[in-house]
């Protein structure tokens, strides 16, 4: 099945693609406090609802990057929906390519939920970093082990042990790349079992609506086990954040 597809289907119920909340997203923004015509990039941005709310409150200049056309179908959508005279622009490629006019020249970066871009929760903050004026912020997104993981969770899930760290360790690697934390936005049981069940919910509607789609039994046996996986290990171990950093 299309990688692309598959994430569709499963977040097609989702207003955002992570375990956060629509209120604490806002209080980051609040947080925020951007200038008028802010230079902003969030990279992997997917249905684009962080980008767009920053165009309402603050009137940014942005650009959003995402590998998946059709999260960037989505994120133009509610653009022209919600703000259709906003300077943002949402282009479809890898965001490990993308280069702005220049170093150091955008007042706020963002990357949530897809450090493997740069290799990593180190690398995503590097790269962000380097493209952030000084006394700029960068905002991301990862997970991190609430405890630690049972060792047939991570062969399960195909997990090594150092893909996440902890919660302090996240914190601590931004630290040492000389960034100041500022905030940590950390999402409960009930936005993760939102943002798991939301996916099971949509692929057997999909799978009830559609069921001459071929890819209908392997998108069923993919979200059935990770739900599997879920319920036995992941809600008990897995934890995700919002972070919030100034150059």
């Amino acid at each position: 099945m299309e990688t692309w597809k598959f994430y569709d289907i499963t977040h097609r119920e989702h207003a955002i693609c992570n375990p956060s909340s629509l209120e604490k997203y806002q209080e980051l923004i609040d947080l925020l406090r951007l200038p008028p015509d802010a230079a902003l990039l969030e990279i992997a941005m997917g249905k684009g609802e962080f980008i767009i709310r920053l165009a309402r409150q603050y009137g940014i200049n942005g650009v959003g990057i995402d590998l998946s056309p059709y999260r960037v179908r989505d994120a133009r959508a509610k653009l022209a929906e919600h703000a259709p005279d906003a300077n943002v622009t949402f282009l479809e490629m890898d965001g490990a390519d993308y280069r702005p006019d220049g170093p150091e020249s955008l007042d706020l970066t963002a990357c949530i939920g897809a450090s493997w871009i740069f290799d990593g929760h180190e690398g995503t903050l590097a790269a962000l970093k380097a493209m952030t004026k000084p006394g700029g912020q960068i905002v991301v997104g990862e997970p991190y082990w609430r405890q630690e993981p049972d060792p047939a969770y991570l062969k399960k899930a195909g997990f090594e042990h150092d893909l996440f760290g902890t919660h302090d360790a996240n914190v601590q690697t931004g630290q040492g790349l000389g960034l100041t934390l500022l905030y940590t936005l950390v999402s409960n049981v009930d936005e993760w079992d939102k943002y798991e069940g939301l996916q099971w919910y949509a692929a057997e509607e999909h799978a009830r609506a559609h069921p001459d789609d071929p890819d209908v039994p392997e998108l069923l046996e993919r979200v059935h086990g990770q739900r599997r996986d879920y319920l036995r290990w992941g809600r008990d171990t897995l934890g995700w954040a919002l972070y919030l950093f100034r150059k």
